[in-house]
């Protein structure tokens, strides 16, 4: 069997109504290459019949598929990373199954690994997303560039990108339960570039990232990459903490000058629940790194693998 020089890894979670589709652009890519590839498709825990898809894909051109199945959903890291300690070739590329970022964009990331990047990432040009995603996205950006400066991305969500084999060796070895991928690499990289590509409308099928999804995923990526949440608590608790000094002090001098007195009653319960507040935010930062601490003490897989569709590499 010969070995593969480009792997492209590809998480599915209930994607049937656009997986033919994306069966014929992207084989019709990669064979206009002329370079020997492998695809490798990990079934996230499909309920609507993706499974049985992709093991038809695996039938119908079992030299260039590798069919992974999840025992659950783990999510869309996971379902990379699954196929990240599988692949066998130089160049390594991942995408969604959605087709919002065409399979023909790829000669294009390709061309800038052979140049001699280690790392290529993407930023989706005139995108078609819905205006919350848009939004979302937007705020996200911001938020990753205020709290990790170091991860110079213009857009760190587009999943269309491409790795130096031995960045995906890296990655594959942090055995971290919480794996921010794209984050990740660009930590690792060398030379990382980017580069703009096409971003096309959902023609079937429904995202996977609904609104509570992408409060999770911005979780991960403070909670993975900065401190700086628990540093700026630090500041306000210290702050909250002088000022409360200063008022004590100043209703004690009252107290002592005017006397006993019921004004200010609802101006102390404000403030009260004011300090109130931040405790229980401060407690759920805390908590939030701690749990992951937590996760990472009990070295549990991080995903079952049920079956796996390959044949056996020679």
């Amino acid at each position: 069997m010969t070995k593969p020089y480009i792997s492209v890894v590809i998480p599915v979670h209930n994607e049937k109504e656009v997986l033919e589709t994306l069966y014929e652009r992207l084989t019709k890519v990669m064979d206009d290459l002329g370079k020997p590839y492998e695809i490798i498709l990990t079934n996230d825990g499909s309920t609507d019949g993706s499974d049985k898809i992709l093991d038809d894909f695996y039938k119908r051109r079992p030299k260039e598929f590798r069919i992974i199945h999840f025992n659950s959903n783990y999510g869309q890291h996971m379902a990379i990373m699954a196929g990240f300690e599988r692949v066998r070739g130089e160049i390594i590329l991942t995408m969604d199954a959605d087709l919002q970022n065409p399979p023909e964009e790829i000669p294009k990331l390709i061309a800038a690994i052979e140049e001699g990047h280690d790392v290529v990432n993407t930023h989706r040009l005139n995108r078609k997303d819905k205006k919350w995603r848009l939004l979302v996205s937007k705020l996200h950006n911001k938020l990753r560039r205020f709290i990790a400066p170091k991860l110079t991305m213009e857009d760190e969500g587009c999943m269309l990108r491409a790795y130096k084999r031995n960045i995906i060796d890296l990655i594959s070895s942090s055995g971290e339960a919480s794996t921010f991928i794209t984050a990740l690499a660009h930590v690792y990289a060398a030379n990382p570039t980017e580069v703009g590509i096409k971003h096309e409308e959902r023609k079937a099928g429904t995202s996977s990232y609904n609104f509570f999804k992408l409060i999770h995923y911005n979780f991960d990526l403070v909670a993975n990459f900065s401190l700086l949440p628990l540093q700026i608590f630090t500041i306000i608790g210290l702050s909250v903490s002088f000022f409360s000094i200063i008022f004590v002090i100043y209703l004690f001098i009252r107290r002592l000058l005017i006397g006993p007195e019921a004004q200010g009653v609802f101006t102390l319960f404000a403030i009260a629940f004011f300090i109130m507040g931040l405790i229980i935010m401060g407690l759920g930062i805390m908590g939030e790194y701690v749990g992951r601490i937590y996760q990472e003490t009990l070295k549990r897989p991080r995903f079952i693998i049920r079956d796996i569709k390959e044949q056996e590499n020679n």
